[in-house]
């Protein structure tokens, strides 16, 4: 068993939405190498670790406020930068709230909502990262997707954004391989992060949508579990045979040996008992966790042509 976390000393990271739910757990793994707000995020990470974390107000849906986040952190840290995680994402709340409606049905601004601190936030932001990573020859980008980019989940707009994301990072793959600099889409499973305690978990015993949705969530992971994954991809000096791929959290864990809190170790969406699990719960114990369904499998069931 590997060790739970490696180190990161003496890199540089930049973890967008970091005061809250998956990004915040990325910022405490990261900085440790060894909701709150974005200011109790980094006294926490102050007294848990050596890392140090710099907390930067920053409204990613301001073009002029992210190109002041990366000035900053150029001018204060020599010009540079070795990770980029693209977490911020706005559009939870919205989702929810419009669970189960068409996308007629819905307002035409959900779009924006889903996808302006989304999508395009993390075009800018790898925009101005690779204008810092690129003179270096090294960096790795990672833009946090979901399986929501393969099949329907929630609306419309949602899975949009989700398949235009992978599909971001395979297209800046191929740009900047040459340049030694990594990109990557990662898939967390469900995670248990303090809008889905809020809006979900709390309201499991209210029946309706809220119950339906617990159950999804009810085993979930930890918010620090796809922050250990990005430690630890940070850190793998075999980075570039990763970069353009999708790669989903809970094999990570598997390859580099690490596991959630608890000691637990999800399962990853493309095993067979994580399905069974879901529609077939009585006969899931008897399906060995080693069945996967084939990559390629999954790859070719997308293909419409």
């Amino acid at each position: 068993m590997a060790s739970e976390l490696p180190s990161l000393a003496g890199k540089v990271c930049i973890v967008t939405g970091a005061s809250r739910g998956i990004g915040k757990g990325r910022t405490l793994d990261a900085a440790q190498g060894k909701q709150g707000s974005l200011r109790e995020t980094a006294e926490e990470i102050g007294q848990e670790s050596a890392g140090q974390c710099i907390p930067v107000k920053c409204d990613h849906g301001n073009d002029e406020e992210v190109k002041k986040l990366f000035e900053k952190v150029s001018q204060e840290q020599n010009g540079r930068l070795d990770v980029l995680v693209n977490n911020a994402y706005k559009g939870v709340k919205a989702i929810l709230e419009s669970a189960g409606k068409p996308f007629y049905e819905q307002s035409v601004e959900m779009w924006d909502e889903v996808n302006n601190v989304g999508l395009r936030s993390s075009y800018v932001a790898a925009w101005h990262a690779a204008k810092m990573m690129v003179p270096a020859k090294q960096g790795l980008i990672v833009n946090v997707s979901s399986a929501g980019g393969l099949r329907y989940l929630f609306n419309v707009a949602y899975g949009v954004g989700k398949a235009a994301t992978d599909r971001m990072a395979a297209d800046m793959a191929v740009e900047l391989r040459k340049q030694n600099v990594a990109c990557v889409s990662l898939w967390p499973g469900a995670v248990k992060t303090e809008i889905v305690t809020d809006l979900i978990l709390s309201k499991a015993d209210q029946g309706g949508k809220a119950s339906k949705a617990a159950t999804i969530f009810k085993d979930a992971e930890d918010v620090t579990f796809s922050g250990k994954a990005v430690a630890w991809l940070a850190s793998d000096s075999d980075i570039m045979k990763k970069t353009g791929r999708i790669l989903i959290v809970a094999e990570l864990a598997k390859e580099y040996g690490f596991k959630d809190v608890g000691g637990t170790q999800p399962l990853s969406i493309r095993q067979v008992k994580f399905h069974l699990e879901r529609s077939y719960p009585s006969v899931a114990w008897m399906m060995p966790e080693f069945v996967y369904v084939p990559a390629w499998l999954v790859a070719a069931a997308t293909h419409k042509l």
